[in-house]
């Protein structure tokens, strides 16, 4: 299989696997880092704290450049601590970890989709092709849309998977979107990589939906 980047043929045997969004090697998924971190995003510079918005629950994300366009669902936890991810029923839908800030709210906001399903392409299938300095929206219940900016791409390894980078604790308005990538283990079924995309808040706009 190839990368998250929508060019990509589709099997059943890859689709039973798409949720590889949050599985680790050894199939075990990840869990948000046990107390606050302030480990930021890959080869990037200090972000001003700069301003936030107040807290208003996320219902769509849209990213223009690579034709990302989904609505938001809440996830919370599993019992043993791991992350939900969006049910496949719900497969064109991304995720946003209630647990965590909101989109626009200071801290590391995270928003989970699957990259495809056993249709066919899902919420972020085309997630690899967001480049540094995309532009990403976020549009709330609270009428405002919070407009963010790609700072870092990075594909890593899911036995490595940087929960500390993801969930860690940052001073400002962050967004992380995360999903799967790379090549395809048929013997564990499942994607080798994951996908993270990281963002800053930029501004909110009223009625910009």
């Amino acid at each position: 299989m190839g990368e998250a980047d929508g060019g990509r043929g589709h099997t059943v045997t890859a689709a039973l696997a798409v949720l590889g969004l949050i599985v680790l090697g050894g199939g075990l998924a990840h869990r948000p880092p046990p107390g606050p971190s302030h480990e930021g995003p890959p080869a990037l510079g200090h972000i001003p704290a700069g301003d936030a918005l107040p807290w208003a629950a996320p219902i769509r994300v849209d990213i223009p450049s690579a034709g990302v366009r989904a609505p938001l669902i809440a996830l919370g936890q599993k019992p043993d601590g791991t992350v939900e991810v969006p049910p496949f029923s719900q497969a064109s839908s991304a995720g946003w970890y209630r647990y965590g800030p909101a989109p626009g709210t200071r801290g590391s906001a995270v928003v989970l989709g699957h990259v495809d399903d056993l249709r066919g392409a899902a919420a972020f299938y085309r997630l690899g092709g967001v480049r540094p300095g995309a532009v990403v929206r976020v549009s709330r219940n609270d009428g405002v849309t919070a407009e963010f900016r790609v700072d870092a791409v990075e594909k890593v390894r899911k036995s490595r998977f940087p929960a500390d980078r993801v969930y860690g604790a940052v001073p400002y308005a962050g967004l992380r979107l995360v999903t799967c990538g790379g090549s395809f283990d048929r013997r564990k079924h499942s994607y080798r990589d994951s996908i993270i995309v990281y963002a800053h808040l930029v501004t909110g706009r009223h009625g910009a939906r």
